[in-house]
Formats: structure tokens, C-alpha cells, sequence
């Protein structure tokens, strides 16, 4: 259930309206717009039936949510989240893009790969300092080692780590080094590692698992928020289907959905998705089009040498070429770079 306030309500009206709530036994969370404040009443809804909710001063509605999610809700906001990274933000006009290596391979590698992405206008590094593989003889990540060299290459270009956890032990670890905590698609289910990252109040980076609804997305990033952390964003990165023209099928209508299902920002894996570095520029296009508030894009210096996915890398010049392509297509939505 949500309780819209008047918009002249004043801060005494909303902890009596929240006093209410919280002593029959449900959570409130309150959400702060500039033409309105709406109250999100989270428990056993029956406990307010015989509540005269809307006689209490400063209300002025109050409406049922359906729907299993709930602090996600794009009923649960006054307006959309926007998601701090670094100085630049995630769900606001402008598209953000995240780029770099899949795994962490060197220094040399990674700096080399950082100013080069920064260069053509991205706000943020990618790269995985602990990798889930398939296989358990594929390389694994350099771990610490992975995220001291993000580190370094940070303080070296003042682009925010966006860097995947694996794991509720790696959590204030991989915590201490990024500015943004990824949970990967096979993770996406993995609720006490959900809960724990919500713990820590980082920012995180929610890919939709392989086999997952959009409704199971929305749930998996309902319990990040419930733990208090509201800055999510939610990636989509492909789903398994019969298809094997790319390595996943890339869902472009979700993204649309999402838009209506949620106000968390919302951005688009085209690499993964893709598998094939042909088709990224593409589907990044494609994405943006659609509404997408972001893009995160893998990008190599030498593909070939890449010790994973090198076959959806995009080299330095195709990465200039496609932020070159994005800046009309952004401009046609009325958004930018």
C-alpha cells in the first residue's frame, strides 16, 4: 500500500502519518519528490483495514499495490531514482557508459584501456577482478590483486569501479576497492548475497539472471532495497532461448517494461548479450532507443590476447566509433552523453 501526501505536508503531518503505520507492525519508506511525498507501507496490509487513513492529516490518497515487489515499484516513488557513480550519474538525461576489459589482466592493460574509453566519453571502468566461469580451468580473476589495480587506475583517471562480487565472503572486500558492486546473471537468485550487499549501502549493478522474468528481476533487486540500499540498477544482458544466431537472446522489450514496472534505472549489456563484437554497436543503438539510461561495454586493447571473452571485446577504435554513433541516436529520445 502507498499514502500520497499533499504537497504542502509538513515534516510533523509525515511521522504522525509514519507513527501510525510503524505501530501496527509495518515498515514505512518514504520517498521525497518535488510535487509530491509518498509513503510505502510494507507488512500485513489487513493490519490497516479499519485504519480511516485518508482522515489523517496531511494524506491525500491512498492506493493498492498489487504486485509482489514493492519498494521497486514505480508506484513506491515520487520520481525516478537517479544512482550516484562517481561524478556522474545513472537515470538522469544523460546515458551512462560503463567500459572496459572483462577481467582484470594487468596494470598496463587496464590504464591503457581506461584512458582510452575515457577519452571517447565513458564515466565509468568495467572490470572483473573476480570472474564465475563456466568451466574451473577457465582463469578465475587476479582476485585483491584485480581490485588494487582498478584502484590504482582510478586514482589515476578519476573514473568510479564498477567490479563484480561473487560471493557474501568477497563482499567488504570487493567493497573496500569499488564504487559499484555488480551481481552477475548467475547470481542474480543468490538471496543472501543479495542481502549482504544491500548491508553495505554501495551502489549495485543487478544483471538479470539467464533464465529470469522480469518479475524475478524486480524481486532479486527487492531485496537489495529492503536492507535499506535504494541505489540499484538493473541490467539487462540477454536471456537463454533456442536461439544460438548470438550467445544470448537480447530481450530489447524489456526494457520498455522495466520502465513501467519500476523506477530504477535501467541499463543495457550489449557485449554480453551479443557474444559477438559485430553486433554490439547495434544493440547498444537499439537499447538506448528504447530507453535504456545506460550501457556496459566490454573493450580490449588487443581482443585476440584477451584471456576472456575477447569475441564480444570491441578494440579501441570500434569503441570510438560506436560513442560517436550513440550521440545522434541519444539526441532522437532526448537524452545525451
Amino acid at each position: 500500500m502507498i499514502i500520497i501526501t499533499r504537497h504542502d505536508v509538513t515534516d510533523e503531518e509525515l511521522d504522525h502519518i509514519r507513527e501510525r503505520v510503524e505501530a501496527l507492525g509495518l515498515q514505512t519508506h518514504l520517498s521525497r519528490g518535488k510535487h509530491r511525498t509518498v509513503i510505502g507501507c510494507i507488512g500485513d496490509e489487513e493490519l490497516l483495514a479499519g485504519i480511516p487513513l485518508r482522515s489523517i492529516p496531511g494524506v491525500e490518497a491512498v492506493h493498492t499495490v498489487m504486485k509482489p515487489y514493492k519498494l521497486a515499484n514505480l508506484q513506491f516513488a515520487a520520481e525516478p531514482t537517479i544512482v550516484p557513480l562517481g561524478s556522474a550519474t545513472v537515470g538522469d538525461t544523460a546515458i551512462a557508459v560503463v567500459a572496459g576489459p572483462c577481467s582484470v589482466e594487468s596494470l598496463e592493460m587496464l590504464s591503457a584501456t581506461a584512458q582510452r574509453v575515457q577519452k571517447a566519453g565513458a564515466v565509468g571502468l568495467r572490470g572483473g577482478a573476480f570472474k564465475p566461469r563456466s568451466s574451473p580451468y577457465s582463469f578465475g580473476g587476479l582476485g585483491e590483486d584485480g581490485l588494487k589495480m582498478l584502484a590504482d587506475v582510478r586514482a589515476e583517471t578519476g573514473l568510479p569501479i564498477v567490479t563484480e562480487v561473487m560471493d557474501t565472503r568477497q563482499a567488504d572486500l570487493v567493497a573496500e576497492y569499488a564504487d559499484v558492486l555488480q551481481i552477475g546473471a548467475r547470481n542474480m537468485q543468490n538471496f543472501s548475497l543479495l542481502t549482504e550487499v544491500g548491508r553495505l549501502h554501495r551502489p549495485i549493478l543487478l544483471k538479470r539472471g539467464m533464465a529470469a522474468t522480469v518479475e524475478d528481476l524486480l524481486l532479486a533487486a527487492e531485496y537489495i532495497m529492503k536492507q535499506g540500499n535504494q541505489n540499484v540498477i538493473l541490467c539487462e544482458r540477454g536471456i537463454r532461448t533456442f536461439s544460438d544466431a548470438t550467445r544470448n537472446t537480447f530481450d530489447l522489450a524489456a526494457i520498455p517494461v522495466l520502465k513501467k514496472e519500476t523506477h530504477l534505472p535501467v541499463i543495457a549489456d550489449p557485449s554480453h548479450a551479443a557474444g559477438r563484437r559485430d553486433l554490439v554497436a547495434a544493440l547498444s543503438y537499439a537499447a538506448v532507443a528504447a530507453g535504456a539510461d545506460g550501457l556496459l561495454i566490454e573493450v580490449h586493447p588487443d581482443p585476440e590476447q584477451a584471456v576472456s571473452d575477447g569475441d564480444q571485446s570491441l578494440t579501441f577504435d570500434e569503441f570510438d566509433t560506436l560513442m560517436a554513433g550513440l550521440e545522434p541516436v541519444a539526441a532522437a529520445v532526448g537524452r545525451s552523453l
